[in-house]
Parts: C-alpha cells; sequence; structure tokens
C-alpha cells in the first residue's frame, strides 16, 4: 500500500487526494470515492501529517491504493505536484483530484466527468463546487464581469467554457498535465490552484464545467467581503496565516503572464477596502508588504 510505484491499465483513472490531520473528512471523502460508477483504477493518498497519521483510514478503502505520507508538509500545492506526478508514473491516463474536506456528490461524478470530456475533448474537466451544508450554493463565489454568481442554478444547465476549480474533484488527461505542469511547490497553499488555472488558460487547450455534476465543499464564501454595493469584493481570510499566503501568492500571480492588467486594480481595489470599508490603513500597508514579497518570489513559510 505504501509508496511503490504500481503500473495500472491502459486508460487508467488515478485519483489523487491530499489529507492532514483530517482522518474523519478523509474516511468520508474516500467512502464516496470509492462508490463511484466508474471506480478509480487506483487511488494515492499524500498524507502530509503522519505525526497524526491517515494510515489505518486509507488502509480500510477497498480499492487498490498508495499511501504516500511525507514527513515534510508540503502544503496542498507540494501534496498535489507529488501525489499527481506519482499517479503519471504508475501510467495514468486521466488523474482525479480530490481534498479531504471535500467529497463527490454523489456515485457518478467520475462517470459523468469523462463522458464530458470524452465528448467536448477536454483537456480538463471540473464539476460545480457547492457548499457542502446548502448544495444549492455555490462553496466560493464566481465573477461574471461585474456580477458574482453564488448559486448553482444562475450558472445555466450545460457548460461552462474556459472556468473550473482545480482541486475540488478536477479531471486532467495526463497530456495536460505535459503542458500545464503541476501546482507549484513553492506557493504551499492558497493560490496554487489559481496559478495553474493561468497556466491551462495560456496553454490553450479546451477545458471547463460540467454543470451536471457537482462536488461539495466546506464554504468559502464568508472571506470574500462586499464592497460598492456587492459590485466588487475583496478576500479577507479570518486568521493570519491564511492571510500572510493569500496576500503574498497573489502578489507573484500578478506579476505573471495572463494576469499582470488587473495588478494595478487590485491596488485601488484592496485600498477601497482596508482603508475605505475596514478603516485599517496598517492592514492595507501590511497587504502591500505580503504583495511586494509575492512579486519578488521570496518564498519564506510563515
Amino acid at each position: 500500500m505504501t509508496g511503490e510505484t504500481r503500473e495500472v491499465p491502459e486508460g487508467a483513472v488515478v485519483g489523487v487526494v491530499v489529507t492532514r490531520h483530517r482522518r474523519e473528512l478523509l474516511a468520508d471523502s474516500l467512502k464516496i470515492i470509492a462508490a463511484q460508477t466508474r471506480q478509480v483504477d487506483h487511488l494515492v493518498v499524500v498524507d502530509n501529517g503522519p505525526d497524526q497519521p491517515a494510515r489505518e483510514v486509507v488502509a480500510g478503502y477497498p480499492l487498490p491504493v498508495t499511501y504516500l505520507p511525507s514527513h515534510r508538509n508540503l502544503g496542498g500545492a507540494g501534496g498535489f505536484a507529488l501525489g499527481m506526478l506519482h499517479a503519471l508514473a504508475m501510467g495514468a491516463e486521466w488523474v482525479w483530484l480530490a481534498d479531504d474536506d471535500g467529497r463527490p456528490a454523489d456515485e457518478h461524478v467520475l462517470e459523468i466527468l469523462l463522458e464530458e470530456a470524452e465528448k467536448r475533448g477536454l483537456a480538463e474537466v471540473s464539476p460545480v463546487v457547492a457548499n457542502i451544508d446548502a448544495p444549492a450554493k455555490l462553496a466560493f463565489p464566481l465573477r461574471r464581469g461585474l456580477t458574482w454568481k453564488r448559486s448553482s442554478a444562475e450558472l445555466g444547465t450545460d457548460f461552462l467554457q474556459g472556468i473550473a476549480s482545480l482541486m475540488n474533484g478536477a479531471l486532467f488527461r495526463a497530456s495536460t498535465l505535459d503542458v500545464t505542469g503541476v501546482p507549484d511547490l513553492r506557493l504551499f497553499f492558497r493560490g496554487d490552484e489559481v496559478e495553474l488555472h493561468r497556466r491551462l488558460v495560456r496553454s490553450g487547450l479546451p477545458f471547463g464545467t460540467s454543470l451536471r455534476t457537482t462536488y461539495l465543499h466546506p464554504d468559502g464564501s464568508d472571506e470574500f467581503k462586499p464592497m460598492l454595493g456587492g459590485k466588487f469584493h475583496a478576500q479577507d481570510p479570518e486568521n493570519e496565516v491564511k492571510r500572510y499566503y493569500t496576500y503574498r501568492n497573489r502578489g507573484y500571480l500578478l506579476s505573471q503572464p495572463g494576469m499582470r492588467r488587473i495588478g494595478a486594480l487590485e491596488i485601488l481595489r484592496f485600498g477601497l477596502y482596508f482603508v475605505g470599508v475596514k478603516r485599517d490603513p496598517k492592514a492595507f500597508m501590511q497587504w502591500l508588504k505580503l504583495v511586494r514579497q509575492g512579486r519578488a518570489e521570496r518564498f519564506y513559510r510563515y
């Protein structure tokens, strides 16, 4: 079960789950992954917290599985990179990503994603990511122009081209990862998904979100604070560690090709939020400091 690289069948789907200190949530996730009508051919579980190991939970998974404990916390970015590279080394044709605090909404998710990818010729396809406690709502608000969508019903009924959540139920062709690469270890967590999405957009490969299927995830919308009647939002995480990685990594992202044009708007938006709405100029200066640190690629751990 642990560490060895096994060859999988031609056309195989290898699932990748990253976990850390969430054994009960991981067990819930693995249960519904095992119940898929189109089963994964192999599952790779990367454990970033072997000081509180998930080995016993993984051992209870009824299908072929590899447990990869990392004695250095690689974060979500490094954990997914390790798991995805392991899946590719096994000979996977498809790589299906899942986190430990979310799970497929039902047993048909992988089957539908594969069907959509084949029918549309997609390099990557994602399910809708819905609030695990209120599935009619999105787990993360989605901006379309100046409009923010907060419910699944607002998205339509078929397919969103060029929009995808990449760590929550996303299905990649192996050949896509040859072009985009895997998540950047340096980002640790926060922004690694956006950075991979940036690479996917720039690759020109076709991808998107199927509105026919859903992945459930804890609500993340509380971090997005509205301004100007809800036309603009600013991300303001609740604790210092999340703020550190969110803002530092955002600075790096805004310095990259494909995202540079919105950099000046970010300064105006967060200046308005911290000074005009929150009335906390010191927080704005801290935001600027972390953004500049990211731009300079000074990826020091918190």
